[in-house]
């Protein structure tokens, strides 16, 4: 049978397909929001097998949990911090790693078919699905990033390795980030126009650059544990600056490869971390008072929302630190990680609301 691949009109996109691409984010934004609980409960090395199929199928008999629980023992986690553990902690822990994979799993198999079949019934646009298949690409190439953070934390240190666990989750970030763009093309091809537009689509995306930094920063601050060294504000037990960061001799490359065995990265992504917050709240403000004026609804309300979760994300980041004495409470971490990825997802919006172009009137509607 002669099959070719068929499009449809960019501006007819199905409602099946628009609740299908709103699907796939609330999945994928549940997938970070798991991940954080995982990571802050310290649950992402409790299975320390790779196994796409197999593993799906949690223990089922005692024996199993008992096997798990072996293969667990021989961990460094479990031999510098969980050492004497109950089977019953560790099937609390087992959960959410056991969780986190499973909701994996069900995010490959609510895309990949849909999506399939909208290929196949022509449902998709020519601008959707290219974007989809890059999509997939980066979900494939995320889930191989995840195994390789969880591996590196079955070595030597008894947690994952902070700079792959940045990675992770920037991945998934992107790949949020990505999806949201593409459902904003689907549900709004055109956006209106707006006053200096091709300026404020440049300071935009500076402010989400910014932003993807900073929480870049914060996956660092989490597998560094670095909150936990300074967890006061807005000083850094009494200083600006750490007198750590003014030595000299402490900027070596040792220093930052083993992150966690000198107080100089710690110091340092905090103090970074903290600052760049600074500057991102500066230039999101500054944004919003230059399109203050604006006429296009869509970002008016969008520059609302930006302002709104701003603020409610600066006081998370504080109540987080100045609660961490000698743990991250899991609900403002767990919080906290979500918030940035709404205000992330809040900036795409009002940078995408700038993106209209202005249409050239017909020559007849001109004479």
């Amino acid at each position: 049978m002669d099959w070719k691949l068929r499009f449809t009109d960019e501006a007819q996109v199905g409602l099946a397909v628009k609740a299908w691409l709103i699907t796939g984010l609330v999945m994928i934004f549940m997938q970070i929001v798991i991940g954080g609980v995982t990571r802050l409960t310290g649950s992402g090395l409790s299975i320390t097998r790779w196994e796409v199929v197999k593993g799906s199928v949690p223990p089922l008999s005692e024996a199993k949990w008992e096997s798990e629980f072996e293969l667990y023992k021989q961990t460094p986690q479990y031999h510098k911090i969980n050492k004497g553990m109950t089977l019953g902690e560790f099937k609390f822990i087992y959960f959410w790693e056991y969780f986190h994979r499973l909701w994996a799993r069900l995010m490959g198999l609510v895309f990949l078919f849909p999506f399939l079949w909208f290929v196949w019934k022509g449902m998709l646009s020519r601008r959707l699905l290219p974007r989809l298949i890059v999509v997939v690409l980066l979900a494939g190439l995320e889930g191989f990033f995840g195994w390789i953070m969880v591996h590196s934390g079955l070595i030597n240190r008894p947690w994952v390795n902070a700079y792959n666990l940045t990675l992770h989750l920037c991945m998934g970030l992107l790949i949020f980030g990505y999806l949201l763009w593409t459902t904003f093309i689907a549900y709004q091809p055109n956006p209106e126009p707006v006053s200096r537009g091709q300026e404020m689509r440049r300071f935009a995306w500076a402010v989400v650059a910014v932003a993807f930094f900073q929480i870049a920063l914060g996956a660092m601050m989490s597998g560094s544990k670095a909150g936990l060294f300074y967890p006061t504000w807005p000083d850094m037990k009494g200083e600006y600056l750490p007198a750590v960061l003014l030595d000299g001799s402490a900027w070596h490359l040792e220093n930052f490869l083993n992150y966690d065995t000198n107080p100089f990265m710690p110091a340092l992504i905090q103090f970074l971390h903290r600052n760049t917050a600074y500057i991102l709240t500066i230039l999101a403000m500054y944004f919003v008072w230059r399109a203050r004026k604006t006429e296009a609804p869509l970002l008016r309300k969008g520059n609302v929302a930006l302002v709104a979760m701003l603020l409610l994300q600066v006081l998370l980041g504080i109540l987080t630190l100045i609660n961490g004495k000698s743990m991250i409470p899991v609900t403002l971490g767990v919080m906290h990680q979500a918030g940035a990825v709404i205000l992330f997802g809040v900036l795409l919006f009002v940078t995408y609301q700038c993106s209209g172009k202005r249409r050239l009137a017909s020559s007849v509607s001109d004479r």
